[in-house]
């Protein structure tokens, strides 16, 4: 009895440690998978960045000697002081351009542009215009290197604007399905990551910044920092508040999805009320159209014809007299 016994809490004390090995390395073989498929999504977002001009460590792929003869000019003249660029780096970052060359192109257009108008305004002088008197061209020559050297700054805020209204215009489509992730039961950051997947083919700047916000979730910044960078990205107050909101929220632990909703249905609300702003404005931007070229025509066709009869018949009979 006692030898059967023995058998009896052996077989069993073996089958426990089995049970529990076999469940250590199904969680070590889960979290080894879990490992495996979150370089999986860095190696994708990689790729992506490839594709866009960017290597991995996120300065830009050369595309040429005239890219690395833009950045040479670039680095020649750039500002020393970090603080001096600082703001150049959050417009060019609101722009989407994220490479650390990005700042020395930016400079070197600048040299570029500045010599290459001149250029081209002597060489036209020297071929065709050949009376251009000296003052007028010294004068002329100052005014297109002028104008090269801040043209990049006009493009550079036209890309800024061109984005950011799109991002408006995606952004409260995020919100929504955001809310949907939240009450799902979905956390905050697996929405994040859902909605950056799911707004690719809706918005692709809107899928794009949700997905650095989530890749920096995952290399472990503070959702705070991470919020307020995507802030900062984008350089628009709606967004700017709704990452201070989100931040409240999470430090206070009120409803995240409620805080969205409302914030969504803000958001469409002022979309609206600058839609009717614009269409308020439309009839005093209308006024110089039809004082200068649309009341002149009217008046020709109306009261020319009229006009012609009236010298037709007055004008003999002025000469008879």
């Amino acid at each position: 009895m006692n030898t059967l016994f023995l058998i009896s809490i052996s077989a069993f004390i073996s089958m426990i440690l089995l049970l529990v090995g076999m469940m250590s390395y199904h969680e070590v073989r889960r979290r080894q998978q879990q490992v495996v498929d979150k370089i999986k999504v860095v190696e994708e977002s990689l790729i992506l960045d490839k594709k866009k001009g960017y290597d991995s460590s996120g300065q830009e792929i050369s595309r040429g000697y005239f890219q690395q003869f833009i950045s040479s000019l670039g680095n020649r003249i750039k500002p020393k002081g970090e603080e001096e660029i600082s703001g150049l780096r959050a417009s060019l970052l609101q722009a989407g351009y994220r490479a650390q060359r990005a700042i020395l192109v930016f400079f070197g257009y600048r040299v570029f542009f500045a010599v290459l108008f001149p250029a081209i305004f002597f060489v036209a002088r020297a071929s065709f215009v050949r009376t251009v008197p000296p003052g007028s061209f010294m004068a002329i020559t100052v005014l297109l290197a002028v104008a090269g050297y801040y043209l990049p700054n006009l493009w550079l805020k036209i890309q800024i604007n061109g984005r950011q209204q799109k991002i408006l215009e995606g952004f409260p489509d995020a919100l929504d399905l955001m809310v949907v992730c939240v009450e799902a039961g979905m956390g905050l950051d697996a929405a994040i990551n859902r909605v950056g997947e799911e707004m690719k083919l809706r918005n692709a700047v809107v899928s794009e910044e949700f997905r650095l916000m989530g890749l920096e979730l995952r290399a472990g910044k503070i959702r705070k920092e991470a919020l307020r960078n995507l802030g900062m990205r984008t350089g628009l107050d709606e967004v700017k508040s709704l990452m201070t909101l989100l931040i409240q929220t999470d430090k206070f632990g009120t409803s995240v999805a409620q805080a969205l909703r409302i914030h969504s249905d803000s958001m469409r609300t002022r979309r609206y009320q600058k839609a009717e702003e614009m269409a308020a404005k439309l009839p005093v931007k209308l006024v110089f159209p039809l004082v200068f070229f649309i009341f002149p025509s009217l008046f020709v066709v109306i009261v020319g014809p009229a006009a012609i009869r009236i010298f037709r018949i007055l004008l003999p009979k002025i000469g008879g007299q």
